[in-house]
C-alpha cells in the first residue's frame, strides 16, 4: 500500500468519526468531533512513542546496562540501524514471556524499538536481528507514526460510538444508535487492519534487506507465532488497540478471530520470505553462526 492510499484509509476514520459526531450533536457535534480527531491527531504525533511504551510496560535500556545480554541486543541493534542508515533509536524491554516486538516514534531521530523478554530467551540471535531488522523498517517508512495515530482513532471512535447509543436516539432512533455502537467501531478496526496488514509485508522485506538474510526472520516469526498462542501478553490484552504495531498479534494467546486479525497470515509472509531468500541464492534454515556463541546462543 501507497503513502497516498494509507492516508485515504487515515482520512476514512476521521470521516467515520465525523459521521457518529452528527448523529451525536447534528452540524455542531460534526464540527466538534472534527477539532477533537484534529486535536488527537497532533498529540499522537508529538507523543506517540512515550504513550505506547508506557501504555505497554516498557523500560528503557540504557548504553551502560551491566546486564551482558541487554548490552549485545542494545549494540546489535545500533549495527542494524547504521546499515538501514537510521540513528540508533532507544531501546526498550518489555518483562513478559511472550516473544513479541514493536518500533515506535514519529520519525527516525525519535524512534523506539521495544522487545519482549520471552523474544530474547526464545530465539537465537539471528532471529532477533531479522525481527529488530523488520521492526527498524517501519521506522524507515514512517508506518510507526501512522499506526499509533489510527491506534488514537480508533479507541476514540469506540468510545464515541457508545455515547451515540444516548445521545443520538433523535437523530438515528434506539435501532440506528445500536447500529452505530456496533458497526462504527468494526469499520474502524477494517480500516486500522488493511493499514498494519499492507505495511507488515512491506517491513519484511525491507527488514530482510537490512538483516542480510530472510531466512532469519521467517524462522523468528515461526517461533514468534507459536509462541503467541502460547504466552498471554498482559500489556496488550489490555490494551487492543495497540495490537497492530506489533511484529505478530499478541491477542493470539486468547484464540483471537482471524478474520479479523491486525496482522497477515505469518504462513503468507514467511513464504515471501522464503521466495526472497531463494532469489539471493539463500535456502534451508536460519542456521546459528559464531555470532550466536553469546546471550542466544
Amino acid at each position: 500500500m501507497g503513502t497516498a492510499k494509507t492516508f485515504v484509509l487515515l482520512a476514512a476514520m476521521t470521516a467515520i468519526f465525523m459521521a457518529i459526531g452528527f448523529l451525536v450533536g447534528g452540524t455542531g457535534g460534526m464540527i466538534l468531533a472534527f477539532v477533537v480527531a484534529a486535536g488527537m491527531n497532533i498529540f499522537a504525533w508529538w507523543n506517540s512513542d512515550k504513550m505506547v511504551l508506557r501504555m505497554q510496560g516498557a523500560q528503557e535500556v540504557l548504553p551502560d546496562t551491566k546486564n551482558p545480554m541487554l548490552r549485545a541486543f542494545g549494540q546489535d541493534v545500533a549495527r542494524l540501524a547504521e546499515t538501514a542508515g537510521l540513528p540508533a533509536p532507544r531501546i526498550y524491554i518489555i518483562d513478559t514471556p511472550q516473544p513479541n516486538a514493536f518500533a515506535t516514534g514519529r520519525n527516525p531521530k525519535n524512534a523506539a524499538v521495544a522487545a519482549t523478554t520471552g523474544l530474547l530467551n526464545m530465539l537465537t540471535r539471528e532471529e532477533v536481528a531479522g525481527v529488530m531488522a523488520h521492526e527498524l523498517a517501519h521506522v524507515q517508512n514512517r508506518d510507526t507514526l501512522t499506526m499509533t495515530v489510527t491506534a488514537t482513532l480508533a479507541g476514540a471512535i469506540g468510545m464515541l460510538a457508545n455515547f451515540a447509543l444516548f445521545f443520538g436516539r433523535d437523530r438515528a432512533g434506539l435501532i440506528g444508535s445500536i447500529a452505530i455502537m456496533i458497526f462504527a467501531p468494526m469499520a474502524a478496526g477494517l480500516v486500522q487492519m488493511a493499514i498494519s496488514r499492507s505495511r507488515e509485508y512491506v517491513a519484511d522485506k525491507r527488514g530482510a534487506e537490512i538483516c542480510g538474510n530472510p531466512l532469519w526472520l521467517a524462522s523468528a516469526l515461526e517461533k514468534i507465532e507459536r509462541g503467541a498462542r502460547a504466552q498471554l501478553n498482559p500489556y496488550a490484552e489490555r490494551n487492543p488497540a495497540m495490537a497492530h504495531m506489533y511484529i505478530s498479534n499478541p491477542l493470539n494467546g486468547r484464540g483471537a478471530d482471524k478474520l479479523f486479525s491486525t496482522h497477515p497470515s505469518t504462513a503468507n509472509r514467511v513464504e515471501a520470505l522464503r521466495r526472497m531468500a531463494g532469489e539471493m541464492g539463500l535456502s534451508g534454515v536460519a542456521t546459528p553462526t559464531a555470532r550466536s556463541s553469546g546471550p542466544w546462543g
